[in-house]
């Protein structure tokens, strides 16, 4: 870059030296450089003098008969005189005059007075000069474009790459060298299974062929953010040894409408050059989107690109031997052309991993670091439930940057819990000092704690705080025994009573007109289950019927101008079998934390003190006052 900024200093530098020339020359041809005589020859001019009159002094001198010469510049302008002056004993002296022009009653004063003058014509600059003085400019301003344009030449969208707006933006890879393989790939066994087909496939194509198996056209992989998807590409592209193009749906769209179709034939073009070959789409939703979704007309440079790539796909001529893979968190939103078979005929689900997953992810991810000897992975997968792979080496990632900070030779598990605590709750704050703020707060986290090991259904105490993180003042934290695809009633009704045993407790302790603002959050949570019991689950007197469309999101175009799914009286319904439930679960969970006011208390001293209490410790204090219920995690489903 500094090589090529020299170039243009040294090739700008002789224009600008002879454009300071000729302006010199131009503006020094009157007085203060060469004239010429009225023979034409070029003298010097009668100009050394260092003193200056005024116009109107100067008339004086005319009148008074003390001026002998008058040398007139530069179109009447200026002019040099030589007046005799009387207080320096009458010698000749010269001076210099601004005159407002050449008027012809200045020159036929000075001939009446008898006045010597002559009249200087300034000095042109050569025929060549001045065209160089044209031209200059223009060539400058046509010199800097052309260094803009070979200074951008390489960068994507520059100046160089006007011609180049409908050019594939794809990175390409005659051999994929992404450093990533399927044994660096843990946690989504069932995703690498049919993944692995495809790579056979296109090393062993012949395996397929010969018992009339086609080679699949695409391949999407849906799943939450953080699953694992753009990793699994990795390893496709690693694993098969084929050309690899890579980019993201947002690189097909533009301002300017036709500019992503033609990308995405130049696409294609490329890809049937190099095939068999695969093509990786990251977040495909951003150009996938379903057709018509908009308000008045959708976008039509989105949906221009998404018509050329079904085009594309399967179209007239077909694609042979090129596989494309895309990704996306967001299928709902995906137009229904996109997703059919011939086009993309299988869609992986990437889900967030298990126990088992999250054993191998972790330890994957806990290759190059120092873990304590007593320190299992197992305990920290339990301690993870619902964590991606993402989150989990974010995880390990905050465990060693806190060992580092605390000096420490290797992970242990204080640092596992407070890079739990960081990532989900934030980052730890400053601790209270308030002593009624303090107390208050640890009733309301105890009546948390205190209802979740009462309740025989509710998620087993795992740690009770009183340390502020994130927004929260004080947490309580749950963790199940094991892995929950399916939830009882029972165990969605102890939820909402675990959440509302703050509310509760402050009830008691304090009373109805000193109930605080924090339970605000645990009320939205109770109101978003209670509803989700009673509009899409079926667990209310209003019967096993589906009343909301499970995606709540406003889809622009599909969504935001349909009618509403229910009518006016069973949304009346709705709303008291929300309130019943939520009533009836507040009361039990009163009597509850009135019945167990004394272990309460104990409970709350001993957490103002620590600040921090496991859950063993807790279920054992509760264990003195009153019995706790065995944690019956069996869920049972009856046809």
């Amino acid at each position: 870059m500094n090589q090529r900024w020299r170039l243009l200093a040294l090739w700008l530098l002789p224009i600008g030296v002879v454009l300071l020339i000729g302006w010199q020359v131009v503006s020094n041809g009157g007085m203060n450089g060469l004239s010429q005589d009225s023979n034409g020859t070029t003298v010097a001019p009668r100009n050394a003098a260092v003193a200056r009159m005024s116009y109107g002094r100067f008339l004086d001198y005319v009148e008074a008969g003390r001026v002998t010469a008058v040398d007139i510049y530069d179109g009447g302008r200026n002019a040099v005189i030589e007046a005799v002056d009387p207080d320096l004993d009458n010698r000749v002296q010269r001076l210099r005059v601004d005159l407002p022009g050449l008027a012809p009653e200045l020159i036929n004063t000075l001939k009446t007075e008898g006045i010597s003058f002559d009249i200087h014509p300034p000095r042109t600059a050569p025929p060549a000069l001045g065209v160089l003085g044209n031209l200059a400019f223009p060539l400058l301003l046509i010199g800097a474009l052309i260094f803009l344009a070979r200074r951008n030449s390489n960068m994507p969208g520059g100046p160089g790459q006007a011609m180049q707006f409908g050019k594939s933006k794809a990175r390409f890879m005659m051999e994929a060298e992404t450093g990533v393989m399927f044994d660096d790939v843990a946690g989504v066994t069932e995703a690498k299974q049919e993944l692995q087909e495809v790579v056979t496939f296109l090393k062993q194509p012949e395996r397929f062929t010969s018992v009339g198996a086609q080679i699949p056209r695409g391949l999407l992989l849906v799943g939450p953010p953080g699953t694992g998807k753009t990793l699994l590409a990795k390893a496709i592209a690693g694993e098969a040894g084929v050309p690899f193009f890579s980019l993201s749906g947002s690189e097909f769209v533009e301002m300017f409408v036709g500019v992503g179709a033609s990308r995405v034939r130049d696409l294609f073009k490329k890809a049937k050059e190099n095939s068999p070959c695969l093509i990786f789409i990251d977040e495909i939703d951003a150009v996938g989107r379903q057709r018509g979704a908009g308000i008045g007309g959708g976008n039509d440079e989105r949906e221009q690109t998404l018509n050329q790539l079904l085009t594309e796909m399967d179209g007239f001529e077909g694609n042979s031997g090129i596989i494309i893979i895309a990704a996306t968190n967001r299928p709902d939103v995906l137009d229904s052309a996109l997703m059919r078979p011939g086009r993309f005929d299988r869609q992986v689900t990437v889900d967030a991993p298990d126990i088992k997953g999250r054993l191998a992810i972790l330890d994957v991810h806990c290759r190059n670091k120092k873990l304590e000897n007593e320190l299992s992975l197992e305990s920290i997968a339990r301690r993870t439930p619902g964590f991606t792979g993402a989150d989990l080496a974010n995880l390990m990632n905050e465990a060693a940057i806190l060992t580092a900070r605390r000096r420490k030779e290797a992970i242990g598990l204080s640092e596992i819990d407070d890079a739990v605590d960081r990532i989900i709750a934030g980052m730890e704050g400053r601790p209270l000092t308030d002593g009624r703020s303090k107390r208050l707060i640890a009733y309301h986290e105890v009546g948390h704690a205190l209802i979740g090991t009462l309740v025989k259904d509710h998620d087993p105490v795992q740690k009770v705080t009183l340390v502020p993180r994130g927004q929260a003042q004080g947490l309580t934290w749950f963790s199940p025994d094991e892995e929950q695809t399916l939830v009882t009633r029972a165990q969605l009704k102890a939820r909402i009573m675990g959440a509302l045993g703050g509310r509760a407790a402050e009830d008691v302790v304090f009373g109805h007109q000193e109930v605080t603002t924090g339970a605000g959050g645990d009320i939205q949570q109770v109101a978003s289950m209670a509803r989700n019991m009673v509009t899409r689950l079926g667990m209310s007197d209003l019967g096993p019927v589906a009343l909301e469309g499970g995606n709540q999101e406003v889809f622009l175009g599909r969504d935001l101008m349909s009618r509403s799914e229910v009518s006016e009286s069973i949304s009346q319904q709705i709303d008291i079998q929300v309130r019943n439930m939520v009533k009836r679960c507040y009361e039990e969970t009163v009597e509850i934390v009135a019945a167990n006011r004394e272990a309460m208390d104990r409970l709350v001293e001993l957490l103002i003190e620590k600040e921090t209490m496991n859950g063993d410790e807790f279920k054992a204090i509760v264990a003195e006052f009153t019995a706790v219920p065995e944690k019956d995690r069996t869920v049972v489903i009856l046809d």
